[in-house]
């Protein structure tokens, strides 16, 4: 390793920045731009940046230059200014600098998915990070950091380009994991881990993706003799707000988070998406006491155009399927599932047949939560069927332009299924494949009106498609939105839409609950309240500080606090949910499990003496 860095290492812990593009984006530079493009056209805003993070604490401070490779640029039309973008990206990091903070040199994914079996591509991917590397190190970095890679054969490619550049530069390789805490190819946290050590990087770490909790997860299982480990997430879940993409973990949540890092033996922490100044002061202030000395979318209405035939009458909701039946005469109670990411179903139909023992009904088929790639779910839905339970769909509009979307829901009623759940879907770049396009022709309201136009035999352009069908529709809501105000208005749109039922976020606050009720008092379809058995007190914690619409009150945090985890745990997160049905039980018309990991145990457990 290079003095500086190697001498720093020796100090203590070392405290990295948090995020450029969240911030840039805050100041007004829009996703559909290169932000790495603005250390040319605006770089008093990069230095701006840099100061912040300076001024809080950070004691490394990366480049703004995660995207500018020959392969991201390209997409920009700036291919040729690669090594202008990225000298004066070093360049403006060392000004804000100075003699006492050093300097890292980012450098992230292509966006090509690596295919071991063409040499032709892997070597175009070494042939791009060596290229880039080397206009780095001729800036003048102190430290090369290799970060958000979710193909272990890319950061392989990255890796070995810059030793062939034969310069003692360490290398920090970190990857990006999926809730499940594996990587693109299913690799695990150790076998990351011992894949970049064999590979030549000298720090080893996570970042993006995943929130503090689940970065914990991720390097407690890298730890190893002689290992130095970074940690560097995203502040939590993120959401939506006045389509922008806000991440919703607090800088005092970061800073608990950075001591249990550097308890845990991590070396190196700093924040990814999300994080600001604030959230790096915070985690400053926490290291001496453990050291010795979304894109803006606009969507679109449907397109509407003569009407060829009048529209036909929609089909009462009883007469739709054996859920809209339920909806109008009993308590209804329905599971969440996951597809997996890959084909093996044979947990879910062993789990599915525990629940059609148990008298459970109805299942909810998720599409893609947090933008992940999974199998599809109205193909799930279809095998599930058979085994007992009616399944809910959701539908999301992140992933079909207008007409994909009408040929699924034609082709998804004609093999008979009949509920579902219709939501917007996180955008394409918070998940699996950042690079995917996010299409939003549509958003939830849009879909609710195109599915209620199918309901009375016409399609958006007003063209007769010859019947009707008959689909109950729902939607989501969120009791704990952050702007309550915008989301109950949303909602009613919703319902003027067509929604023909409302599910909501998991709620376990009372207060939150009687609010949004006394709020949807003019909403007369029926609403099903979400319910999240907690499975331990960091389940909690990460439930409070990193999922959006979600509040924990104190008291629930407590009990939970007490209980920690195990079987005590799952059993107070149980007792938990079921207060919370008891209390609303008759003043909603059912209630939505989201078991924990998949728990399908945890649910079960709530809905024992409903059923």
């Amino acid at each position: 390793m290079t003095n500086r860095f190697r001498e720093l290492l020796e100090k203590g812990p070392i405290l990295f920045d948090g995020a450029m593009g969240t911030m840039l984006y805050n100041m007004g530079i829009f996703i559909n731009r290169s932000f790495e493009s603005t250390n040319l056209s605006n770089p008093e805003l990069v230095s701006r940046v840099h100061n912040g993070y300076v001024e809080a604490g950070a004691m490394v401070l990366q480049t703004n230059t995660f995207g500018a490779n020959r392969v991201r640029l390209a997409k920009f039309g700036l291919d040729e200014k690669l090594r202008e973008i990225n000298l004066s990206g070093v360049k403006l990091a060392k000004e804000a600098a100075g003699d006492d903070v050093l300097v890292a040199g980012s450098m992230g994914p292509t966006g090509m998915v690596p295919d071991l079996y063409h040499s032709d591509r892997m070597d175009k991917l070494r042939n791009v990070f060596r290229e880039q590397a080397a206009v780095l190190l001729e800036g003048g970095v102190d430290v090369i950091v290799l970060e958000t890679f979710r193909h272990p054969a890319e950061i392989r490619m990255a890796i070995e380009a810059i030793h062939e550049l034969q310069v003692d530069m360490p290398v920090i390789a970190m990857m990006s994991f999926d809730d499940d805490l594996h990587v693109a190819d299913g690799s695990d946290p150790q076998r990351v881990a011992q894949l970049l050590l064999e590979w030549g990087a000298d720090v080893i770490g996570s970042n993006c993706g995943i929130g503090p909790a689940q970065v914990y997860d991720v390097v407690a299982d890298m730890t190893g003799e002689d290992r130095i480990l970074m940690a560097q997430p995203n502040a939590g879940i993120p959401r939506q707000v006045d389509a922008r993409v806000m991440y919703m973990a607090n800088p005092d949540y970061f800073a608990e988070y950075a001591r249990r890092y550097i308890d845990l033996g991590v070396r190196i922490v700093g924040g990814c998406c999300g994080t600001t100044p604030e959230h790096i002061r915070r985690m400053a202030q926490a290291l001496k006491m453990r050291t010795p000395g979304v894109s803006r979318v606009t969507p679109r209405e449907p397109v509407r155009g003569v009407i060829v035939s009048e529209p036909m009458e929609e089909m009462p909701l009883e007469q739709r399927s054996a859920f809209g039946t339920a909806l109008t005469k009993e308590f209804v109670v329905s599971i969440e599932l996951d597809p997996p990411r890959g084909l093996d179903i044979g947990p879910i139909l062993d789990g599915v047949e525990d629940l059609v023992s148990h008298g459970v009904r109805f299942v909810n088929i998720a599409d893609g939560p947090r933008a992940s790639a999974r199998m599809s779910p109205s193909a799930l839905a279809l095998v599930l069927r058979d085994k007992g339970v009616e399944p809910i769909v959701h539908v999301t509009t992140r992933d079909r332009n207008l007409l994909g979307i009408q040929a699924d829901l034609l082709g998804m009623y004609t093999v008979g299924i009949r509920n579902l759940l219709v939501i917007t879907g996180d955008p394409s770049k918070l998940g699996d494949y950042p690079e995917a396009t996010t299409v939003y022709d549509l958003d939830s309201v849009g879909l609710l009106r195109l599915i209620a136009d199918l309901n009375m035999g016409i399609e958006p352009s007003g063209r007769a498609i010859g019947s009707q069908t008959s689909f109950v529709k729902g939607c989501g809501a969120e009791p704990g939105a952050i702007d309550f105000t915008k989301e109950i208005e949303r909602l009613f749109k919703k319902v003027e839409a067509g929604a023909d039922f409302i599910m909501t976020q998991p709620v376990f606050d009372h207060t939150t609950m009687e609010r949004f009720l006394r709020a949807i008092k003019g909403i007369n379809v029926p609403l099903l309240m979400g319910v999240w058995p907690l499975a331990s007190y960091r389940n909690a914690e990460f439930m409070n500080n990193e999922v959006p619409g979600v509040h924990i009150p104190d008291q629930v945090m407590r009990r939970m606090r007490l209980a920690n985890k195990g079987p005590r745990a799952r059993a107070e997160g149980i007792a938990i949910a079921r207060e919370m049905i008891d209390e609303f039980r008759d003043r909603v018309q059912g209630i939505y499990v989201m078991p924990p990991f998949g728990r399908l145990d945890a649910a079960l457990g709530v809905l024992e003496g409903l059923l």
